[in-house]
C-alpha cells in the first residue's frame, strides 16, 4: 500500500515555546534527519528535556518542526516539544516562539520503515487536502517575519507507535494556517 491521508482537520494552538535543537540543511545525513532522530531516541534526549524543564510540555508527542523562509536555503528542521509561551529553556537547547494560530493537520497512514510516509509527497497530499477544504496557508511564522512558513510532522504514541495488521502507521502534519 502507499501512504494515504486519511483524515484532515482544524485545530487552535495558542501561543507555544518550541525547545528542542535547530537544523540546518548542512545537517542532513543522505538527504533526511533520520541520524538525529536516532541520536535523539537513543540517548533519551526527550525524556532529558523534559526533566530539565520545569513545566509540562503542552502535547507529549514528540516533533519534528520545519520553517521554509524564500528558497530552500531558509530551511530549518527542529527537533522538539511544545512546551506553554514563556517556557524557561534549560541549557544545551535552543527555541522558537510561536504564535497564536490554526493549525490544518492531515494524518498519514503508511509504511514507516519504507519512508513513504515521510517529506513531499505526503506533505504535499495533505497540503492539497487542506487547500481543497479552504484553509489558507500562513506565511508569517516563527518569529523569521514575513514569507516564513510552518509545519510539523507530530509523532502522536498511539497513532504512529501502534501498528496496524500490515504494518502501517500513522503521521500527522500539521501547517500553521488561517480559515
Amino acid at each position: 500500500m502507499a501512504f494515504e491521508v486519511t483524515n484532515i482537520y482544524w485545530e487552535e494552538f495558542p501561543a507555544l515555546r518550541l525547545i528542542g535543537t535547530r537544523y540546518t540543511n548542512d545537517d542532513r545525513v543522505n538527504g533526511n534527519f533520520g541520524s538525529k532522530w536516532g541520536e535523539w531516541i537513543g540517548n533519551d534526549k526527550f525524556t532529558a528535556l523534559k526533566q530539565a524543564v520545569k513545566t509540562a510540555p503542552y502535547v507529549d508527542d514528540t516533533l519534528g518542526l520545519m520553517t521554509m523562509k524564500g528558497d530552500e536555503t531558509g530551511f530549518t528542521y527542529w527537533i522538539g516539544l511544545f512546551f506553554p509561551a514563556g517556557t524557561d529553556v534549560p541549557a544545551g537547547y535552543e527555541s522558537l516562539d510561536l504564535p497564536v494560530s490554526g493549525i490544518g493537520v492531515g494524518w498519514v497512514k503508511g509504511r514507516e520503515d519504507n519512508g513513504e510516509i515521510y517529506g513531499g509527497p505526503p506533505h504535499e497530499a495533505v497540503c492539497k487536502r487542506l487547500d481543497e477544504a479552504g484553509y489558507k496557508f500562513r506565511n508569517d511564522i516563527a518569529g523569521e517575519g514575513s514569507d516564513t512558513y510552518c509545519f510539523y510532522e507530530r509523532y502522536n504514541h498511539q497513532r504512529f507507535t501502534q501498528k496496524d495488521a500490515d504494518g502501517n502507521v500513522t503521521l500527522d502534519y500539521g501547517n500553521y494556517m488561517k480559515k
